[in-house]
């Protein structure tokens, strides 16, 4: 990831969500496997033709306006649930200008002309009403761009799929390092359960060179669209297939012979989604957060299936929503799966906190 874009993807993952939230479209046993309507995902804001212009003057108007509305929100924000602040409002609001404009230089310099004509991805009027939307309705600025940068990619994101966090990054590193150690699933079938953006299938896929293939599975409609079309942009559709269907569901065939398991699943407590962030509580997803009563539902569900799916020698990687949970499902595998698995391990995510449970198929 280059240097601006691990800037933005930082200061988004703090402005939208504590470490504890995190991402993974489709619940639970729910069987359901069909092929999904048509949908058209909405293309991120940086990637529209300019076709829209407006005067230099107009622009500066509208940059002072939300400037200010970005200046007043202060720290109350934050005070009330932990969401961004003034100062992460205005970062927002500039990338927003790079984003929207084809050539956003002139906004910056004083000696630029007033009557300077500038050419824009979204009509004026828009811009005013995305930006009242991030500061009334707290939209997550992901939602309001279209996009999200994570790791050196930049994926499409909009309502009905979760936001990927930086921290999930780490589970393609996992990947990588155990891919590396081993040809045989360097060369395998890998799936990705939950896959949202497509965003892990995309990364395991970059990482399988030119060998193995993988397999990313959403309840979702709209995220088995969304991540689809993410992975065309980044040409990797004939690695990765993307099938709608509740976490196993569109599996069976290959039970036994997958050689890797990756997921980021919905593991919030029910009675902690009230409790969330704005831009996560009111506008991700509940599908991709509700982890049932004690967070654990979908990650249970994950470990059972990966002791049927997972051939001998196949890795498994899923994220948890902290250090309990990592110890719950560690004793849930050695008690119920004990001759299932082997080198179970707990690794920390960037920040230090107890993240992911991985493990070996016996």
């Amino acid at each position: 990831m280059n240097l601006s874009s691990l800037a933005r993807a930082s200061s988004l993952s703090t402005s939208l969500a504590s470490r504890t939230l995190h991402r993974s479209i489709a619940r639970r046993p729910i069987s359901c496997f069909y092929s999904p309507p048509s949908i058209n995902p909405k293309t991120p804001l940086f990637l529209r033709p300019p076709i829209f212009t407006a005067t230099l003057s107009d622009l500066q108007k509208w940059q002072n306006w939300a400037k200010t509305l970005a200046s007043s929100v202060g720290s109350s924000f934050t005070d009330s649930d932990n969401g961004p602040d003034s100062e992460i409002l205005h970062r927002e609001l500039n990338w927003l200008v790079q984003d929207a404009l084809e050539n956003p230089n002139p906004l910056f310099h004083m000696e630029s002309k007033f009557e300077t004509v500038m050419k824009l991805r979204v009509d004026l009027g828009d811009l005013y009403t995305l930006w009242k939307q991030r500061i009334e309705t707290r939209r997550p600025f992901q939602y309001v761009v279209g996009c999200e940068h994570w790791r050196d990619l930049v994926l499409s994101v909009e309502e009905g799929v979760l936001i990927p966090r930086p921290e999930t990054e780490l589970i393609v590193d996992l990947v990588y390092d155990v891919v590396n150690k081993n040809v045989d699933l360097m060369g395998g079938l890998w799936v990705d359960l939950g896959t949202g953006s497509g965003a892990i299938a995309i990364g395991i896929g970059r990482v399988l060179g030119d060998g193995g293939r993988v397999i990313a599975t959403d309840l979702s409609p709209v995220a088995v669209q969304v991540a689809s079309f993410n992975v065309k942009r980044y040409n990797l559709q004939d690695k990765i297939s993307v099938k709608q269907g509740s976490w196993f569901d569109p599996l069976t065939e290959f039970e036994g012979r997958v050689a890797g398991l990756v997921s980021n699943p919905p593991y919030i407590p029910s009675g902690h989604i009230s409790g969330l962030q704005a831009e996560v509580g009111r506008h991700e997803p509940i599908l991709a957060l509700d982890g049932g009563e004690d967070g654990m539902s979908d990650l249970l569900h994950l470990c059972n299936g990966a002791a049927l799916m997972l051939k001998s020698g196949g890795f498994f990687a899923f994220e948890t929503n902290g250090e309990d949970q990592c110890r719950l499902f560690v004793d849930h595998m050695e008690s119920v799966h004990k001759n299932s698995f082997y080198d179970l391990k707990i690794v920390p995510d960037f920040a230090g906190i107890q993240r992911f449970v991985t493990g070996i198929r016996l």
